[in-house]
């Protein structure tokens, strides 16, 4: 009888070493798998981590390259400079998400994107910034070529200037009319009006100046103003009473008397009359003649 009821104790220990090795199965598996998912998920995590501080490097890049672009004095147009606001936009956009720290993998992905967008763009930006530069350096070239020109040009159209006023006054004095022969004579009045030549200075009330023109083709016929400055044996110049002035020689004369001829270019001769209202002296009187801006020509007389 003890035989039959000690029998199957065996049996019911063995069932338990196999639910105890099930369990320890179980549990085995249950840490298998949640090591694999920590360690992928920490995997996953480093991948990220590793993507954004790349993603980071990148950013920096494009923006050291787009400040590298503007680092010359180039002016953009509205629509360049437009772009460049629009790309610094997005590079503060990505920091500012890079930074949080709060991209899953599908907004990690989308900024991948928006890395290669603008990757693309400030590739073509810089490329469109050298192209502008090259072309300001052909206008610059163009522009200093006109330049050098113009001031070719300047310097020659002020050098003809000279020649040509140099010619005008060379011109000028060609056509002026001279004095051919000069004569000046001393001249007593009566009462009763009659002239008659004198040599002393103490008779003497005036001076006839009698000359000629020189033929000139050149000069214009007509009417010529004749000015006339005497001077007296003491070198003192004997002025009118208004004291006008005149241009001649390039300078501004006084003097004594003005009238005026009329030119024909015939050889005609002219005489002109000079009285004096004071006394004359005794010494040399000098007459000089000036029409048309230049000296026409000059005489002597001395009175006893």
């Amino acid at each position: 009888m003890e035989n039959e009821n000690s029998e199957p104790q065996p049996s019911r220990n063995s069932n338990k070493i196999y639910f105890l090795v099930a369990v320890i199965l179980a549990l085995l598996g249950t840490n298998a798998y949640l090591f694999f998912k920590e360690k992928k998920s920490n995997e996953r995590i480093v991948t990220i981590s590793d993507e954004k501080s790349r993603m980071q490097t990148e950013i920096d890049k494009i923006e050291a390259e787009l400040d590298n672009s503007n680092s010359t004095n180039i002016k953009l147009s509205e629509e360049m400079q437009k772009e460049q606001d629009l790309a610094r936009a997005k590079i503060s956009e990505l920091r500012g998400a890079l930074k949080k720290g709060t991209l899953n993998q599908g907004q990690l992905a989308k900024a991948q994107e928006d890395i290669k967008q603008l990757r693309y763009f400030v590739t073509k930006y810089t490329a469109d910034i050298s192209e502008l530069k090259q072309q300001n350096a052909v206008l610059t070239t163009e522009r200093n070529t006109l330049r050098s020109t113009v001031d070719s040009v300047l310097i020659k159209a002020n050098d003809l200037e000279k020649v040509n006023e140099e010619l005008n006054t060379k011109v000028k004095a060609a056509a002026s009319i001279k004095t051919g022969n000069i004569s000046i004579i001393p001249l007593r009045v009566r009462n009763n009006g009659k002239e008659t030549d004198v040599t002393k200075a103490s008779t003497t009330k005036k001076l006839r100046v009698n000359f000629s023109i020189v033929n000139n083709s050149i000069a214009e016929k007509g009417m010529h103003d004749i000015y006339i400055r005497i001077i007296d044996p003491d070198g003192n110049l004997l002025i009118a009473d208004n004291g006008s002035m005149f241009m001649a020689d390039d300078e501004e004369l006084q003097y004594t008397y003005k009238t005026a001829v009329e030119f024909s270019n015939d050889g005609k001769v002219y005489s002109i009359d000079w009285t004096n209202p004071a006394a004359f002296q005794k010494g040399t009187y000098t007459v000089v003649l000036y029409a048309d801006g230049y000296t026409m020509g000059r005489g002597a007389i001395a009175l006893r």
